[in-house]
């Protein structure tokens, strides 16, 4: 019989959580939900020895575990730091780390050019919201951006380096899925560069889904380049039967014409795992079946409310909060729901064109109250009339 796994509880901005033995931090703070997890440019849950290079998830540990509750005297990298028994975190409750991730906001942002108005990594870019959350206004930058020469890495994948964070993702994705990578980074330090060996190209059938774990702007779709803003297309999962890869995607279309095709993404922006495996496609169905009738569409993609992308893009129709019943000191806010069965305001039986003259505020009265308005209008008639005479 197998031994009973072991569970740790962790707290996480306050937010107490049992984990099994193992899981980093990072995982633990996804296990609680967005709003204390760190933000992760270079680690990726589906490759093997991601992480630890770009230093934005980095958390204060206020205590290490029960058995030894002293604070940890730096902060540290929470995708490489395993949960212990006991330890309490320090993320977005923690001024260190709010500054530290300041501080290497500005450093990724260095050398990132200003591209946004027209990468088309605009409104799904990793580095762009930690941009919104953590840049600062301008640069205190003052020498020379690194510049590259625009490289074409092979027949659908386009590589910037000026966007580039080295996070080593699409190196991971060339080693693990491929059977042979012809590109990583070349130089050192400040010089370091990601190129494709002298002469070759990438050409294997996975090499799409570099595009897909590219953080930033850096790999980006040749069949897609400069056709449509991503917050105009629609999300559809759709599938197909493949005899390279799972054939499960996600259609951008607008109308009946497919823009591009990627692979399915969880809420932290990773390909997902469908039937227990990471849901990788192949090129031929993310470059070549562009057209409506190449898939079977399942419906539209669940997109987070807060990204661009979802804009008029609900599968439900949204429903009030509950805060809304609060306003208005204590009274409903009829005035939001169904103007005809529930705001008591207008009249359904009362057709607006038919009424002789402007619609007044006695339109939308009983006749009773009419009545008592009318009558109340001829007294104060006749007692002006009596205060008139001499």
């Amino acid at each position: 019989m197998a031994e009973e796994q072991q569970l740790f509880k962790i707290t996480i901005d306050g937010i107490t959580i049992e984990v099994p033995q193992g899981t980093t931090v990072l995982n633990a703070a996804r296990m609680i939900g967005k709003e204390v997890a760190p933000p992760a440019m270079c680690y990726y849950s589906k490759l093997e020895g991601s992480g630890g290079k770009c230093r934005t998830c980095l958390v204060e540990v206020a205590a290490g575990s029960t058995k030894d509750p002293r604070p940890m005297p730096k902060l540290v990298a929470s995708c490489r730091t395993v949960v212990m028994d006991g330890m309490i975190v320090k993320n977005k409750t923690s001024e260190r780390v709010i500054d530290a991730r300041n501080g290497i906001v500005e450093y990724l942002l260095i050398n990132h050019p200003l591209d946004c108005p027209i990468c088309d990594q605009a409104g799904e870019c990793h580095l762009q919201d930690l941009g919104y959350d953590h840049g600062l206004a301008g640069t205190r930058y003052e020498f020379k951006r690194r510049t590259f020469v625009r490289e074409d890495i092979g027949p659908y994948v386009q590589l910037h380096m000026t966007r580039c964070i080295l996070c080593y993702r699409c190196v991971y994705v060339a080693d693990q899925l491929t059977d042979h990578r012809v590109h990583g980074i070349l130089d050192r330090g400040d010089h370091s560069d990601i190129s494709t060996y002298v002469s070759k190209a990438i050409d294997n059938d996975f090499s799409g889904n570099m595009i897909d774990v590219c953080p930033v702007g850096a790999l980006t779709d040749r069949t897609y380049r400069f056709k449509n803003r991503v917050w105009f297309l629609k999300p559809m999962d759709a599938h197909r039967d493949c005899d390279k890869c799972c054939g499960k995607v996600t259609l951008w279309n607008r109308g009946d014409e497919v823009y591009r095709v990627t692979a399915r993404k969880d809420p932290w922006g990773e390909v997902q795992e469908i039937d227990g495996k990471t849901a990788w496609i192949c090129n031929t169905c993310r470059f070549e079946k562009k057209k409506a009738s190449d898939w079977t569409i399942e419906g539209p993609t669940k997109i987070d409310r807060h990204s661009v992308i979802s804009a008029n893009h609900y599968a439900e129709k949204v429903q009030p909060p509950d805060p809304l019943n609060k306003v208005l000191f204590g009274r409903k806010p009829l005035l939001l729901m169904d103007i005809h069965e529930v705001s008591k305001v207008n009249t359904p039986d009362i057709d607006l064109s038919k009424i002789p003259g402007p619609a007044t505020s006695t339109t939308f009265i009983d006749r009773d109250e009419a009545k008592d308005i009318e009558q109340a209008e001829a007294e104060r008639l006749l007692i002006n009339d009596h205060k008139e005479l001499p």
